[in-house]
């Protein structure tokens, strides 16, 4: 029985049966315990032996087959889910005009930015997923107010300011992922305390959030809107330095100038 313990993994994976010539409970609990899939005792009938062998091994095989199946379907229902969340972002880029592919690409420079500090394959999914329904709640805002090409009154800057709290309200219904509302509701604090909703500052401010603030503020900067072009890359570079520290969390500021400088032909932003 010690080999069988020292199997590690593979004894789950290997369909083992145990041949005995003790009658004592407790040896053939342990060896249950220990991952058997049957018992026997001697002396035993052949024919017996070989067809519990062979149930033994239809039923491994049933049980791997049946993984490899939920496996599967795991993995459709993930791209699904993620197809959904990309078609609910194009529906609420859709509402402007000057965003096409904002939030797509907002979750594509967050997911960047995580996986240079070290966040794994999930976490990363993770904040790709936050990124993308960062401005969820601009549903709730009127087509009117998001369009609008002058400046906004200081009425209709609130109004685009409550996009944080309805997008994680609207978040807050998908109770399988409860970080999810993380980016939706904090994207705009600043590191110095003077962002909104809830004017949290620094390290208060949940990490998700603050990473999606550069990511954001990136895309904002390098695609065209409604009363200007792209901004040129340098006056980017100068934006994330000048914001180091005050609107934005300086480790995460200097990984996009990073990759800014590394960008020697532009090509990070919206074509």
């Amino acid at each position: 029985m010690q080999k069988l313990t020292t199997m590690g993994g593979r004894a789950s994976k290997v369909p083992v049966i145990f041949l005995t010539a003790s009658y004592d409970n407790d040896t053939e609990a342990k060896g249950f315990s220990l991952g058997a899939m049957d018992f026997i005792r001697k002396p035993f009938i052949p024919e017996i032996l070989i067809m519990r062998v062979k149930h033994a091994i239809r039923l491994i095989r049933l049980q791997n087959r049946l993984r490899t199946e939920v496996n599967e379907e795991v993995r459709k229902n993930e791209e699904l889910s993620i197809h959904i969340i990309q078609a609910l972002a194009a529906a609420v880029d859709a509402k402007d005009i000057y965003t096409s592919g904002h939030s797509e690409r907002v979750a594509k420079y967050s997911r960047m930015i995580a996986e240079e500090i070290g966040y794994d394959e999930n976490a990363a999914n993770n904040i790709y997923i936050m990124g993308l329904l960062h401005d969820v709640g601009k549903i709730g805002i009127s087509d009117e107010i998001i369009n609008k090409k002058g400046s906004l009154t200081d009425e209709e800057y609130e109004i685009i300011k409550t996009h944080t709290t309805k997008g994680a309200n609207i978040l807050d219904s998908i109770p399988e992922m409860p970080g999810l509302r993380t980016g939706a509701k904090w994207h705009h604090e600043r590191y110095d305390g003077t962002g909104y909703p809830d004017g949290l500052k620094g390290k208060d401010i949940p990490e998700e959030a603050r990473i999606i603030a550069v990511a954001d503020s990136y895309d904002a900067m390098t695609s065209r809107r409604s009363y200007r072009d792209a901004l040129p890359q340098d006056m980017v570079r100068s934006e994330l330095e000048k914001g180091s520290g005050t609107q934005f969390d300086p480790r995460f500021a200097q990984i996009m100038i990073e990759k800014i400088d590394a960008d020697t032909d532009y090509r990070m932003r919206e074509v």
